[in-house]
């Protein structure tokens, strides 16, 4: 017997009668079927990461008194001297890191604010821009996204003052952040004054 006939026979009784063809027009991948839905571990998944995310960014995304779009805001913490605020609204301290806002869902604006404030400590950085835009209404989106900001800043402890910018940086549209010099930051400082002194 043809050696190829014996192994195809033999193939065949390895399978048993369970086997059979691919039906013509089956035999092929269907690309245009719709990808499965998630399961349910991977929903599960999902949710419990966007979980941890939310509940580690303390900002509050409850209903919000919108301010009076034509007038700029303005916050100094208690102790804060107010030479310290008003340089920072005359623009006296460079910005050293701007977060861009503009037309973005409240959700989203909520996220980035916290994690660019977030990084900030973490770098010691001093003043920010953070860029928002301006309404022509009070309920404008800008000037929603603008009064949530004002509120959220208040809610960071490190946040010392913040004042709307100057014509250059976006005057109403942008607002200027001081944050709390960190403990490295002091601890340099003492450093380089004892080396001064010698």
């Amino acid at each position: 017997m043809n050696r190829c006939l014996k192994q195809d026979l033999d193939f065949r009784s390895l399978m048993g009668d369970e086997v059979r063809p691919l039906s013509k027009g089956h035999d092929k991948a269907d690309v245009e079927t719709t990808p499965r839905s998630p399961s349910e571990a991977q929903l599960a998944r999902r949710a419990s990461a966007e979980e941890d995310a939310s509940t580690s960014n303390f900002l509050s995304d409850e209903f919000v008194d919108l301010l009076p779009e034509h007038d700029p805001i303005e916050f100094r913490r208690n102790g804060i001297q107010t030479g310290v605020l008003d340089r920072l609204r005359h623009g006296g301290y460079a910005p050293e890191a701007r977060l861009h806002l503009l037309k973005q869902p409240v959700r989203t604006c909520r996220s980035e604010l916290f994690t660019f404030i977030q990084d900030a400590i973490a770098h010691d950085l001093r003043c920010l821009l953070i860029v928002h835009g301006r309404g022509k209404a009070v309920d404008s989106h800008a000037n929603v996204v603008r009064s949530y900001v004002a509120k959220w800043l208040s809610q960071f402890e490190e946040v010392q003052a913040y004042s709307s910018a100057q014509p250059a940086h976006g005057g109403i549209g942008a607002t200027y952040v001081m944050l709390r010099k960190s403990e490295r930051a002091r601890a340099r400082n003492r450093e380089r004054q004892q080396k001064r002194r010698g």
